[in-house]
């Protein structure tokens, strides 16, 4: 009497610690989906359109195709890859960039990946007229469908693509700065060369004060003067 006692206390107290570990388990709180370190974003020294310009460069270097190249604060580009015989991997990265009207400016990055591998399909013809179509096999074919679509959140992923921008604008940079003094050297000998025709203008005297040349000789008469 005692053992059966027991054993249903014991049941008891294992089923209310199965429901409170269920109760827990149902009051968890949600993952967090906005945090401030996500790998999404990075900020850079220099003006929008260094940093702009750096990130257009960065993705054409790597192969990406732009679908909307005018556009310099938007950019979205593509790149497709076959590490398998049947199997299409295309990466898509958007960018967005602003001046932050302080010396700086932010690139926001977001790249999905999406794998699609080729598949065979039934195919079916269908025959007749009305009610009475008949629709039967007529084979299959291999068509190339979506198995995978993810957003990638690999840090070293976007480490590599912002490493890639920051050196394009430092590049920038460095060219921006050696392009006021060629355009000084250029011009210079413009400058040498207006100086003489100024002084020439200055030296020639005014119409006024240059000499009267003296009249030419009155002509004589054929015969001379005793005649």
């Amino acid at each position: 009497m005692d053992n059966r006692k027991s054993t249903a206390a014991d049941c008891a107290f294992a089923a209310a610690a199965v429901a409170l570990l269920a109760g827990c388990a149902s009051h968890r709180p949600p993952p967090q989906q906005f945090t401030a370190d996500a790998p999404f974003s990075r900020t850079f020294s220099g003006s929008g359109d260094t940093v702009c310009w750096s990130v257009k460069r960065a993705l054409l270097s790597q192969g990406y195709m732009l679908d909307r190249p005018n556009d310099a604060g938007v950019l979205t580009g593509s790149r497709d890859e076959q590490p398998e015989p049947k199997l299409n991997v295309t990466l898509r990265l958007q960018t967005s960039c602003a001046d932050n009207r302080n010396g700086t400016s932010i690139v926001f990055v977001t790249a999905t990946r999406e794998d699609s591998r080729l598949q065979k399909m039934k195919q079916s013809t269908s025959m007749g007229v009305g009610p009475a179509t008949l629709t039967m096999p007529s084979g299959s074919a291999e068509v190339l469908g979506t198995v995978r679509r993810v957003t990638i959140t690999d840090p070293i992923f976007y480490n590599q693509f912002f490493s890639l921008v920051k050196e394009f604008a430092e590049q920038e940079r460095i060219a921006q700065r050696s392009r006021p003094a060629t355009d000084s050297a250029g011009s210079a000998p413009a400058v040498e060369s207006s100086v003489p025709s100024e002084r020439m203008v200055q030296s020639a005297p005014p119409p006024d004060q240059r000499p009267v040349s003296a009249p030419p000789p009155a002509a004589q008469p054929v015969g001379g003067p005793n005649q």
